[in-house]
């Protein structure tokens, strides 16, 4: 049975649950206080890097990632096609980098499980990475490669999503300020400040860092924070970073438009997404030791975005026992990009009452009551 759909918040997560269940034939509206993308979506660095982030924990969170990454060849080909916007994704590879003999250890651990996920990936010596990336710095001793790993433009990737979902005959209406829940119980009703309201069968609640305005909504405990990330970018001419370079102090990322992103530095500020300098040079302070020729050069660009966390870290995925009417689908933190896709894929499954691909168990949205 088709169902009618209401999507609270249009960001990367928001718009690709609502693109997957359009295709599905459902009827579909996506609420936005603000514009879509406008927040974390927009100001992510677009890495689709889970081998590389995820070094320590071989549980059902890694095989989330891992369906995700696997998931983009076909999803971000599908976007294209049917929004008609094309937008960088590349199949670049990363090197995940040391600096220590002693992380050596580390590294091997890390191949080592991983690989029993099927993980394709290669501990280089100094030599072999300065074969794939030649002005890295000389301090980097070491790294794994994942030869799996992309990257893509979060900007345009998450128009592409917000004007395919327009297209298939999604009905998103944003600039619609605060957004509250009137009845969630059988049936959906949304208001806005404007007194329209909005009603439907399903609500699937994708609000973001602001997905914790509905606790007392619900009665449930939704323990979603902002987390402001800063990142700046450099003017570098193509081929001067050729890879994702990761290392445990941040990253450095290349894109087809002549720059290189370097992300990011990370504090508790509320709902300010204000640029600091102190921010902004806990990046420059320490990414020549990655890069040395960035030691020369003066960032162009440096933004913010508020990523939702979680207390646990892990997403919040799934019906709620309360009203199984109403799913949650938030608190993605630094993976939202990443994991749109097997989000929307989940999502969907649990609206038409299917297995999902991956257990989620760990991301039940009931799990911090």
């Amino acid at each position: 049975m088709k169902e009618h759909v209401i999507v609270l918040g249009g960001g990367v997560i928001g718009l690709a649950v609502a693109f997957e269940l359009k295709v599905r034939g459902h009827q579909v509206t996506v609420l936005e206080q603000g514009l879509c993308g406008g927040q974390a979506s927009g100001a992510a660095a677009g890495m689709l890097a889970p081998f590389s982030e995820i070094g320590e924990d071989p549980n059902d969170f890694f095989h989330l990632a891992h369906e995700s990454l696997k998931m983009y060849p076909d999803w971000q080909q599908a976007v294209k096609e049917i929004s008609g916007k094309s937008f960088e994704y590349v199949q670049s590879g990363s090197l995940h980098c040391v600096y220590h003999e002693a992380d050596f250890l580390e590294l091997e651990s890390r191949q080592h499980w991983q690989g029993t996920f099927g993980v394709e990936s290669e501990i280089l010596s100094q030599q072999q990475i300065r074969a794939l990336e030649p002005n890295i710095s000389d301090e980097i001793i070491g790294a794994i490669y994942y030869p799996e790993e992309s990257h893509l433009f979060a900007p345009d990737y998450v128009k592409a999503l917000e004007i395919g979902c327009r297209k298939l005959g999604v009905t998103i209406e944003d600039e619609v300020g605060h957004i509250a829940i009137e009845a969630w119980m059988e049936h959906q009703v949304l208001r806005g400040p404007s007194g329209k309201q909005w009603a439907g069968d399903r609500l699937i609640v994708c609000a973001g860092a602001w997905a914790s305005e509905h606790e007392e909504t619900f009665s449930l405990r939704v323990p979603v924070y902002p987390i402001r990330g800063q990142i700046c970018a450099y003017e570098v001419p193509a081929g001067d970073v050729r890879h994702i370079v990761y290392t445990s102090q941040g990253y450095i990322v290349p894109k087809g438009n002549g720059t290189v992103v370097n992300g990011a530095s990370e504090d508790i500020a509320g709902y300010d997404t204000t640029v600091t300098e102190q921010g902004i040079k806990r990046l420059t302070n320490w990414n020549g030791h990655i890069f040395p020729f960035l030691n020369e050069l003066t960032p162009f660009h440096t933004w913010a975005g508020l990523r939702p966390a979680t207390q646990d870290g892990y997403p919040m995925i799934g019906e709620t026992k309360k009203a199984p009417h109403v799913v949650f689908a938030t608190g993605h933190y630094r993976n939202g990009i990443l994991l749109s896709p097997i989000t929307a894929k989940v999502v969907a499954d649990v609206v038409e009452g299917k297995k999902t691909e991956v257990p989620l168990t760990m991301f039940d949205p009931m799990r911090f009551s």
